[in-house]
């Protein structure tokens, strides 16, 4: 019997019927163009790795003028619907299943990709960072701080993104909490230094993150929304003061919403943070928990076996990987995924890693 049968068990998300915990990971790729819009070629990719238990697909943009990565794509215009809408027919067409994950920059956003516009952030504190742009690599620029009655519009914009991620056809949508773009620059003590009903003790700082949930399960089945959290990861200048409380206060926090799942983002990329989250997330969140980051098939299937996880989302795996589960199941070797295609613009590194029986 395969060490990793229990990856390849069924899970039940809301109304879907999950046939492994296999799950493909958000990955931006940067493939849609100037025009931040999803097209056939991003089809072709999602279609491959159809087999994912789940496929969450990367950081779109909520709402218009919110670009931080210069070529991502965004659910916020009718071209941009109709375009997801050839990636979820093409994967649902593989026999997979897809979730949006709806996304807003915040500081991580930059004039020069925006047309000239002030990123927006909590605080007025700079990423220490640079970032590329249609100019070269420049550096992050000081944001301005949101004004507690902008956020009902930000929250309104999640809510049209949800609306429109339904209307394209995705099975889901993942509210992107993580990783240093805004709903994480809100919930963290590093980069929000608000006073108010949006700043100082944990409740507050997840405020506005607990609002664009409530009015995505407005939209969507809250069995059909999931939430990514980070709260070690130091990418984007971020820090907390105590990951640890911060995520038991979210974890038991969300178990009112009946979510479909959480997916947590374990260590730190740059591993300046240490902490273990996933044992507090376990403990506290009874819901559906997916574990991220750095996972083999192995560990996975111990984690899964001994109740730690539900599901392991892998991204660079499945990025070189079309056909991830079938190697996992096999125990066959992986394509080493070419870091120097990864936000590239054509199909190099992108949609031709072959699957093995190519």
């Amino acid at each position: 019997m395969s060490t990793t049968e229990i990856l390849f068990r069924p899970l039940k998300i809301g109304n879907l019927a999950v046939p492994n915990r296999i799950w493909m990971a958000p990955l931006t790729r940067c493939r849609a163009g100037l025009e931040h819009l999803p097209n056939a070629l991003m089809a072709e990719y999602y279609a491959q790795r159809a087999s994912a238990g789940l496929i969450i697909a990367e950081a779109t943009m909520a709402m218009e003028g919110n670009s931080a990565f210069w070529k991502e794509p965004g659910i916020h215009s009718q071209a941009q619907v109709d375009g997801w809408r050839k990636v979820t027919d093409a994967v649902h067409a593989k026999g997979g299943r897809i979730f949006l994950q709806i996304w807003h920059g915040g500081r991580a956003c930059h004039p020069a990709l925006n047309a000239g516009k002030q990123p927006v952030a909590p605080s007025a504190i700079a990423i220490i960072d640079e970032v590329h742009t249609p100019e070269g690599k420049l550096p992050y620029t000081e944001p301005r701080a949101l004004n507690d009655d902008e956020l009902p519009g930000i929250v309104a914009g999640f809510k049209q993104a949800a609306i429109n991620a339904k209307a394209a056809g995705f099975d889901g949508v993942e509210v992107h909490g993580a990783n240093g773009y805004l709903l994480d620059q809100f919930l963290r003590d590093g980069s929000n230094k608000r006073s108010g009903a949006y700043g100082g003790p944990i409740d507050n700082r997840a405020r506005l993150m607990l609002e664009v949930i409530a009015a995505v399960c407005e939209v969507w089945d809250s069995k059909q929304v999931g939430l990514r959290l980070s709260p070690l990861n130091s990418y984007n200048s971020m820090i907390d003061s105590d990951p640890i409380a911060l995520i038991t206060w979210v974890a038991k926090r969300l178990n009112d919403f009946d979510l479909a799942y959480l997916h947590l983002m374990r260590s730190d990329f740059f591993q300046v943070q240490q902490g273990d989250v996933m044992t507090s997330a376990r403990e506290h969140y009874k819901g559906v928990l997916v574990g991220n980051m750095g996972y083999s098939a192995d560990e996975a299937a111990e984690a899964i076996a001994a109740g730690k996880l539900d599901a392991v989302a892998f991204g660079v795996p499945f990025l070189a990987n079309p056909d991830l589960p079938a190697r996992f199941k096999l125990g066959a070797s992986l394509n080493a995924a070419d870091s120097s295609t990864f936000y590239t613009a054509d199909s190099v590194g992108y949609t031709d890693y072959p699957a093995m029986a190519d």
